[in-house]
């Protein structure tokens, strides 16, 4: 048995995707005498399934893109997403930082069991707003990002970790402790 998908072209011109499953059809005595084919239109989805592809696209470019640090973690605690922001305001690359337990490597020691607690919330599906998040950058230099740390959830709701969006407010801060 084999799965085979291709077009087919109806009268009126109009592309069809067609799955076609065929097995070998034989004889009483083993040997092939035909091929038996079942075909199956799945143009439909195929165009959703390109149009769900099209939309993760393009929330993944919405997020690197974003003028905001975004981050996420897995249930484990390590960096599963860093975006562009974060890292131009951090210095480290989504490479560096793909797989690195976020809460050891970019939160000071006397601010980690704060940070902990925001994740693990959010990670047991209670969602925490307006968190000031201390961060430490590559070179050293000391930011704070007002945080959003939501709970992530796969397609079935089973929370797989937690993405934090933020706001850079190192300057205002800094303005207003003047």
């Amino acid at each position: 048995t084999a799965n085979f998908e291709f077009p087919l072209f109806t009268k009126d011109g109009k592309r069809k995707e067609i799955l076609l499953n065929a097995t070998t059809r034989r004889g009483p005595s083993g040997e092939v005498t035909g091929v038996i084919g079942v075909g199956q239109d799945i143009t439909r989805i195929r165009e959703i399934t390109n149009e769900q592809q099209r939309n993760a696209e393009d929330l993944a470019r919405l997020i690197d893109t974003a003028n905001a640090p975004i981050f996420g973690v897995d249930m484990g605690g390590m960096v599963t997403e860093w975006n562009r922001k974060a890292a131009d305001m951090l210095g480290y690359t989504k490479e560096e930082t793909i797989g690195v337990a976020f809460v050891q490597n970019f939160i000071q020691p006397e601010d980690r069991p704060s940070v902990e607690e925001v994740l693990q919330r959010a990670m047991a599906g209670v969602e925490t707003a307006n968190y000031a998040l201390p961060l430490m950058s590559k070179l050293g230099k000391r930011y704070t990002v007002l945080l959003n740390a939501t709970t992530r959830r796969d397609f079935k709701g089973k929370i797989t970790g937690v993405v934090g969006v933020g706001q850079d407010i190192t300057e205002v801060n800094a303005v207003m402790a003047e």
